[in-house]
């Protein structure tokens, strides 16, 4: 089973989305920074088979609009209200990696009567700490200057091998489409801008400025968290910590695995995530 590329008009936007299967509880997938709804292509048919699958690329991001803008946290929570509400979804289980589950949570505290469920990837907001290759990208100039040369041929190829290296705990395996679509993406009008913009709204030199642990608690719907155990963007202790103030949180970590299980060990993501789902749904 395949999936389907579609354009939406949101709130004067043009939004790219995958999505597969058709239930009445859809799963929304949303990714993280510098990458695209195309990091859930190897799930999304997947998961297809048994829900309503749906895979934005945010603003800014893969195929959407790009405008000149700042790409706050409550820009891109509005983006997924306003998004949800042009798909006439009243109700979904959001599922988020890295800065797609910082913003899945934010939703789900302002709007718990339309959240299902979470299944938190990797996601940002549970500490600080945060991996220097990113961090140092959000001080001044040095972020602008890697834009520069990673525009370039030669650098948009060096920028996706070095996420590669950062992002998966065996770059060497990396599947080729991600690669290519890396490189793609390096060399769209934009987004290089737009996704400094999102990362330095949510990272400074010192680490992430959003930590979410203290509001966990208040999170009512069955929640999994899901970590790679190799992350070396954000550590899997973090997955630990978060599980434990959640009121109905499940874990599932991901042996020999990085920062991208849905890339990386995509039969072992999709397993934990449809046991959950048949579990608490």
């Amino acid at each position: 089973m395949g999936h389907e590329k579609q354009q939406i008009d949101v709130g004067g936007l043009n939004i790219r989305y995958l999505t597969a299967g058709d239930t009445e509880l859809p799963l929304v997938l949303l990714h993280g920074v510098g990458d695209s709804a195309v990091d859930w292509s190897w799930v999304v048919s997947t998961l297809g088979t048994r829900h309503r699958v749906i895979a934005p690329d945010f603003p800014g991001s893969g195929d959407s609009a790009k405008p000149q803008r700042e790409y706050s946290r409550e820009f891109l929570t509005q983006f997924l209200a306003d998004f949800l509400n042009t798909l006439e979804i009243q109700r979904a289980v959001l599922v988020g990696n890295s800065l797609g589950g910082l913003i899945a949570l934010h939703y789900a505290l302002s709007n718990p009567e339309r959240v299902a469920g979470l299944v938190l990837v990797d996601s940002m907001g549970f500490s600080q700490l945060v991996n220097p290759a990113l961090s140092n990208l959000t001080i001044p100039w040095y972020g602008e200057l890697a834009i520069a040369w990673s525009k370039t041929p030669l650098g948009a190829k060096q920028r996706a091998w070095s996420r590669a290296a950062l992002l998966f705990a065996h770059p060497s395996k990396v599947p080729s489409t991600w690669i290519a679509e890396q490189e793609r993406l390096g060399l769209v009008p934009g987004f290089l801008e737009a996704n400094l913009s999102i990362l330095r709204s949510q990272v400074s030199v010192v680490g992430q400025r959003q930590i979410i642990l203290d509001s966990l608690p208040q999170i009512q719907m069955p929640t999994l968290v899901v970590w790679g155990t190799n992350d070396y963007v954000l550590p899997n202790y973090q997955a630990q910590d978060a599980v434990k103030r959640l009121q109905q949180g499940h874990l599932a970590l991901i042996p020999d695995c990085g920062h991208l299980p849905q890339v990386e060990r995509p039969e072992l993501f999709t397993d934990a995530v449809n046991h959950f789902l048949a579990s608490v749904l």
